[in-house]
C-alpha cells in the first residue's frame, strides 16, 4: 500500500511552483506541490510534517570527494588552522602524544599564509613526530611532509620522481608514501572513516558524492568498501569513478560511474606541480609537471568512448588545458563528436581556460566539475594563486561565467578534503567570484550544485534533482532565515512572494550572511539525516 507524506507550512523551491508552502511524496516520489490548504484536500490521510517555515529545496550533490582521506581528517590531524611553522609542529606533537604508536595521518597546511613562508623541514618533522609514521598533505592534496620512518616503508620512494631530502615530496614520490600510509590503515579504520565522511555530507544537505578513486589515490579496496556502504543505505548515494588508463574491464568490475576523476594530467598550483605554458611567478625554475600528452588523453577518450563508459581527466595548468583540447580534438577524428558528446565526458578543475577553449569544450559536450571555493580561499590579487602565478594569471582562474556561457555543463563540489563539504559556501563563492566578470547568477550556481551534479552522473531525465511532481523525493530542510530572489541581472533582492517575480527564492547569498542550518536530509524519501540537539551544540 503507497504511504504519503505530506510536507506544510514552509517554502518549497520548485520550478512547478514558485508560490508552493506544500509538498507530498508518495513512496519515494514527489506526488504534488502545491499550497496548504490544497494539500490537506488532496491528502487527508497522509502524514503530516510542519515545516515551521523551513525552506526545502533539492538535495546537494558534491561531484568530487574523497572520503577516506576526509573522513580521517574529521577525527585526525586537521593542519588547515595552522596560522604559522611553530604552530604545525607543536599541533604535530600534541597529536602524537595523545596517540602514541598510531600512524599520524594529517592534511591542510598552508605554508603561503605562514610568516616563515617555508614547511617545516624532514629533521623537525621527525622531532615532533618521535618515531611515528607521519603523513601530512599540503591543502591542495598533491604534495606531503612525511617522517623518515614512513618513507622507511616506501622504499621505492627514494630517488622517485618528486623525492628530496629534506622538504616535500611530492609527483611519483608522492605516490609512493601516500600508498604506504593507506596501507598502514586498518580496514576497520578505513570503513569507520568512510562512514564518518557520508554521514557528515548527509548533515551538510548532501544526498549524493562522486568519490574521485584510483590507484595514486586510493585502492580498489577503498573505493569498492564506500559504494558497499552507501548501497546499504541510510547515507548519501556514492558514484564511483577511478582514475586509471586502460581500465574498462577494471570499471566494470568495481561498477563505477566511468574511468575519470583524478586521472592526473598534471598537478596542483599551490605545490607547483600544475602544468603551465610559462614558468610559476614565485619559482622561475619549473613549470609544473604534465603527466599525460594529448595523445594519452585522445587514446583514453575513444577507448571509453567505444566502451560506452565516461572518461575524465584532472586538469588545472594552462598548459594541461591544452593538451586536453588537443586529445579532444584527435578523439574526435577518430570516433567523431556526437559520440563522444553523448557520453559527457568530464574535467576536473579546470582552472585555466581560455575563450577559445571553452568554447571547444562546450561542442564537445564537456562537463566541468570545478570547486568554487578553490576562488574563495586562494583567487584575488593578493592570495596563493597570485603568488605562484602574478596577479595578471593569478586572478584568471575559474571563470565559470566562460564555461557555462559556452555550454559546458557545471557540476559543483568540494573536493573535500582539500576544501570542507560546505554547499551554500560554495554556491555563494561561485556568485561572488573574487574576479569581477567571472561569477554566476544565484539560480545557476544553486542549479551547479543540485540538477548539475547527477546530470555530471549520467542522470540527465529532466526532473532528478528538482522538486517537480514525478521526481525523485530528494531534498534537503534549511532553517534559511530570510530568502531573496535573483534579479534578471543578477543582483540579489529581498523575497517576494509576488509571483510575478517568476523565479523561486534562494538563502541569503550575500558576503557576510550567516549559512542556512540543514534540519533533514531526504534521498529518495528515505531520511538520511535529522538534526538533534547534539549537532546544535557542535556549532
Amino acid at each position: 500500500m503507497s504511504e504519503t507524506t505530506l510536507l506544510l507550512g514552509g517554502r518549497i523551491h520548485s520550478p512547478a511552483d514558485a508560490g508552493a508552502t506544500a509538498m507530498a511524496v508518495t513512496d519515494g516520489t514527489i506526488a504534488w506541490v502545491g499550497t496548504d490548504e490544497v494539500g490537506r484536500a488532496l491528502h487527508p490521510d497522509a502524514e503530516v510534517i510542519d515545516l515551521e517555515g523551513a525552506f526545502v529545496a533539492p538535495a546537494f550533490v558534491d561531484a568530487h570527494v574523497h572520503a577516506t582521506s576526509t573522513g580521517l581528517l574529521l577525527n585526525g590531524l586537521d593542519l588547515t588552522g595552522c596560522a604559522s611553522l611553530t604552530e604545525f609542529l607543536h599541533a604535530l606533537r600534541d597529536h602524537v602524544a595523545e596517540y602514541p604508536g598510531t600512524l599520524v595521518w594529517g592534511h591542510g597546511w598552508d605554508e603561503t599564509w605562514w610568516p616563515e613562508r617555508r614547511p617545516p623541514t624532514r629533521d623537525e618533522i621527525d622531532r615532533a613526530a618521535a618515531g611515528a609514521p607521519v603523513y601530512l598533505s599540503r591543502i591542495d592534496v598533491h604534495s606531503a611532509l612525511v617522517s623518515t620512518t614512513l618513507v622507511d616503508r616506501a622504499p621505492l620512494t627514494r630517488g622517485a620522481e618528486g623525492w628530496s631530502e629534506h622538504g616535500p615530496l611530492t609527483r611519483v614520490a608522492h605516490h609512493h608514501v601516500r600508498r604506504a600510509a593507506r596501507e598502514a590503515l586498518g580496514t576497520a579504520q578505513r570503513k569507520e572513516a568512510q562512514l564518518a565522511f557520508l554521514r557528515h555530507a548527509a548533515s551538510q544537505g548532501v544526498a549524493c558524492v562522486h568519490e574521485c578513486g584510483g590507484p595514486d589515490i586510493s585502492g580498489a579496496d577503498d573505493l569498492a568498501d564506500l559504494l558497499a556502504i552507501s548501497a546499504q543505505g541510510g547515507v548519501p548515494e556514492v558514484v564511483g569513478y577511478w582514475g586509471e588508463l586502460g581500465a574498462v574491464d577494471r570499471a566494470r568490475e568495481l561498477g563505477v560511474r566511468g574511468l575519470a576523476g583524478d586521472l592526473f594530467v598534471d598537478g596542483a598550483v599551490g605545490s607547483r606541480t600544475a602544468a603551465l605554458r610559462e614558468p610559476y611567478s614565485d619559482d622561475r625554475t619549473t613549470v609544473g609537471v604534465l603527466y599525460l600528452d594529448a595523445h594519452a588523453v585522445a587514446e583514453h577518450l575513444v577507448e571509453c568512448t567505444k566502451a560506452g563508459i565516461q572518461a575524465g581527466f584532472h586538469v588545472i595548468g594552462d598548459a594541461g588545458v591544452a593538451e586536453v583540447c588537443d586529445g579532444f580534438r584527435k578523439a574526435a577524428e577518430i570516433v567523431g563528436v556526437p559520440a563522444l558528446a553523448s557520453l559527457r565526458h568530464r574535467l576536473e578543475h579546470l582552472e585555466m581556460v581560455d575563450e577559445q577553449q571553452a568554447a571547444e569544450l562546450g561542442r564537445f559536450g564537456v562537463v566541468a566539475s570545478v570547486q568554487p571555493s578553490f576562488d574563495a580561499a586562494w583567487g584575488g590579487p593578493g592570495d596563493m594563486y597570485a603568488r605562484r602565478l602574478g596577479v595578471e594569471r593569478g586572478t584568471r582562474l575559474n571563470p565559470f561565467s566562460k564555461l557555462a556561457a559556452n555550454g559546458v555543463l557545471l557540476a559543483f563540489g568540494s573536493d573535500a578534503p582539500v576544501t570542507p563539504v560546505d554547499p551554500w559556501r560554495a554556491v555563494r563563492a561561485a556568485v561572488h567570484h573574487r574576479t569581477a566578470g567571472f561569477g554566476i547568477s544565484p539560480r545557476a550556481a544553486f542549479t551547479a550544485h543540485t540538477r548539475g551534479g547527477w546530470r555530471a552522473a549520467g542522470v540527465d531525465d529532466g526532473i532528478t534533482g528538482t522538486l517537480v511532481p514525478g521526481a525523485p523525493a530528494t531534498y534537503a530542510v534549511w532553517d534559511a532565515g530570510e530568502l531573496v530572489v535573483a534579479a534578471p541581472d543578477s543582483r540579489v533582492q529581498r523575497w517576494s512572494t509576488d509571483p510575478r517575480a517568476g523565479v523561486p527564492g534562494l538563502p541569503d547569498l550575500s558576503p557576510g550572511a550567516p549559512r542556512p542550518r540543514c534540519l533533514r536530509t531526504v534521498l529518495r524519501g528515505e531520511t538520511i539525516y535529522t538534526r538533534t540537539s547534539e549537532d546544535d551544540e557542535l556549532v
